[in-house]
């Protein structure tokens, strides 16, 4: 069955594998996942991902979960921008997600980035997904 929404397919994915304590957790591979992906390790909420082709043209993504004195460093991670409603935000109208203390993730037309780089790269887009 096809999938009306991989990001938050995958974001399900990393939220119910910590909530079990797994260390790693695998999501089918695509590049808007990695983009958020690369984000993510970026700002330190995952250890870091992998890719593996399992069979031709089909690949998957291992997530390495991050956790900090047994506690899962994302303590909430949840989609924005569904396919059922998409969500825009300008560049002065950017979410601040817990007043700066996590982040919101934008696809822009620079690629994917953080709520802070799009600041600084004056851009904005559509907002995919908040962590904290």
């Amino acid at each position: 069955m096809a999938l009306s929404d991989p990001l938050g397919d995958m974001l399900t994915r990393i939220r119910n594998g910590q909530s079990a304590r797994k260390q790693v957790v695998n999501s089918p591979a695509s590049k808007l996942r990695s983009n958020v992906l690369e984000v993510l390790k970026r700002e330190g909420f995952i250890r870091g991902y992998s890719t593996d082709e399992i069979r031709s043209g089909v690949s998957e993504v291992k997530i390495e979960l991050k956790y900090q004195e047994g506690e899962p460093v994302i303590r909430e991670i949840r989609r924005v921008s569904r396919p059922g409603r998409r969500v825009y935000a300008k560049i002065k109208d950017l979410p601040r997600v817990y007043n700066g203390l996590g982040i919101a993730i934008l696809s822009t037309p620079r690629g994917v980035m953080s709520d802070n780089e799009a600041r600084a790269a004056n851009v904005g887009g559509e907002v995919l997904c908040q962590v904290f």
